[in-house]
């Protein structure tokens, strides 16, 4: 009995050494880990990290060096893309009628003198007939007005019959005059038209190049002498129309490059230059507008009259050495960067630093303690931020 219990005793002592031993290796290879994860995170010194060529390429870290930078004195705007009032026209009629025929689109591109709708109204022959009969009356009223003349000069009649021709003669011509420029505002060319080609349909003809932005008739509609019919906008002239704050007015000069964008876009810009400055101020919202040249942009057919556009006008540049914004890192209102001390190939050494930043621009910042730094020294541009947080 008693070798039995003392069996028992054994084998229970057996079980807690084997869990006791079980304890310590299991808490041993957890402190191991814990260290290992520790030495990844920390740095190897006060401001000074080592990375591995391993830890390096996997977390996409990239170097780079101290750069020149044009930095600029920005003037913001606001505005739009329009083009000028020669290039936008309103097509009307000068005589109203029915719409008998048209074949337009909104968008679509018209050449000058193409046919844009044709007008038809009885009130055309009657301005037609007109025409025909002073062309003859006025043939018999010079010869008339030519005869009283020489009879006048001969004295064989007297002064007041050769005045009498004189009148009739000049009201006639004025009339026939007057009906010759009405029938070419018609689109009727007086030198061919005779008795046997009266027409009653007027052809409307595009008077310049462009795009159809609106059309306000259809066919069938009477069109009135004073509606606009058609707009037509040539975009080849197009140019940005900006405002400016009047207290910026000194910043801006005729030259200054422009960077803008369409409104709500965040990608791609397109430059211009200041053309023209105007020299009134709007009373209401104390701005004054700023014409920007687009120069080669104009080709571009993303832009059409009436966009809305972000700007900024470059007042005054100069070039400054600077580092990417992710090289740089904010630390309790102290900015640093992490610059490169040795590589050995298979791992990396670096040292943080603090530095006096000024201007920013394009993703870049103007370092103005520069002269601290070598110039071949490299800096760690991208992953700065994961290592002095951390």
């Amino acid at each position: 009995m008693r070798n039995k219990k003392s069996y028992i005793v054994k084998q229970g002592i057996n079980y807690l050494y084997l869990i006791l031993f079980i304890t310590i290796v299991s808490c041993s290879s957890k402190g191991e880990s814990s260290v290992e994860k520790t030495v990844e995170v920390l740095p190897i010194e006060e401001n000074a990290y080592h990375l591995t060529e391993l830890q390096f390429q996997s977390s996409g870290m990239e170097l780079g060096k101290l750069e020149n930078r044009d930095f600029h004195q920005i003037v913001n705007a606001t505005g739009m893309l329009e083009v000028p009032p020669q290039n936008q026209i309103s097509v009307i009629a000068y005589f109203g009628g029915y719409v008998k025929d048209i074949e337009l689109l909104p968008g679509q591109w018209v050449n000058k003198g193409k046919l844009l709708f044709v007008l038809e109204n009885p009130n055309f022959v009657e301005v037609q007939q007109d025409y025909l009969e002073t062309q003859g009356t006025l043939t018999y009223l010079e010869s008339d007005y030519e005869r009283q003349k020489n009879l006048a000069k001969d004295n064989i009649n007297s002064q007041k019959i050769f005045l009498k021709a004189e009148s009739e003669y000049l009201v006639a011509k004025a009339r026939f005059e007057s009906l010759r420029k009405k029938l070419s505002l018609m689109g009727i060319n007086p030198n061919d038209l005779s008795v046997s080609n009266i027409i009653t349909t007027v052809p409307i003809y595009a008077p310049s190049s462009g795009y159809v932005t609106s059309i306000n008739i259809n066919k069938g509609v009477y069109l009135n002498p004073s509606d606009v019919a058609v707009t037509i906008v040539n975009t080849n002239q197009i140019h940005l129309e900006l405002a400016i704050f009047e207290n910026d007015l000194s910043k801006v000069s005729v030259g200054q490059k422009i960077k803008f964008k369409l409104q709500n876009s965040n990608s791609e810009s397109y430059d211009a230059t200041v053309h023209l400055i105007n020299k009134s101020v709007d009373p209401v919202k104390r701005t004054i507008q700023i014409h920007g040249d687009l120069g080669g942009e104009k080709a571009s057919n993303k832009f059409t009259q009436g966009m809305y556009v972000e700007a900024e006008i470059y007042t005054v540049s100069a070039a400054h050495l600077s580092l990417p914004e992710d090289a740089i890192v904010e630390v309790e209102n102290k900015y640093f960067v992490l610059s490169k001390n040795s590589d050995s190939g298979n791992a990396y050494d670096f040292e943080r630093k603090e530095v006096e930043i000024g201007q920013s621009h394009s993703g870049y910042v103007e370092i103005l303690n520069s002269d601290a730094f070598d110039p071949e020294t490299e800096f760690l541009t991208k992953g700065a931020f994961n290592l002095i947080s951390e």
